[in-house]
């Protein structure tokens, strides 16, 4: 499991703290956050700009499998 910096747990309490008050909303546009997951992301996103100890983002969901014969 990753270990992530004081900072950054903060950033994502906070973070987790809007979605839980429905007012966290999603890039620029003014939709609501739905995902719990989708929340998190975006907390570690921002502590990750803040300049806060966070791993590089993994590419494992988004990557797309080809199809196969």
């Amino acid at each position: 499991m990753a270990k992530y910096s004081e900072k950054a747990s903060d950033k994502v309490g906070k973070v987790m703290h809007e979605y839980k008050e429905g007012t966290l909303k999603s890039g620029t546009s003014d939709k609501p956050v739905k995902s719990r997951k989708q929340a998190v992301a975006i907390g570690l996103s921002e502590a990750r700009k803040a300049g806060a100890k966070v791993p590089a983002r993994s590419s494992s969901g988004t990557k797309r499998s080809s199809a196969k014969h």
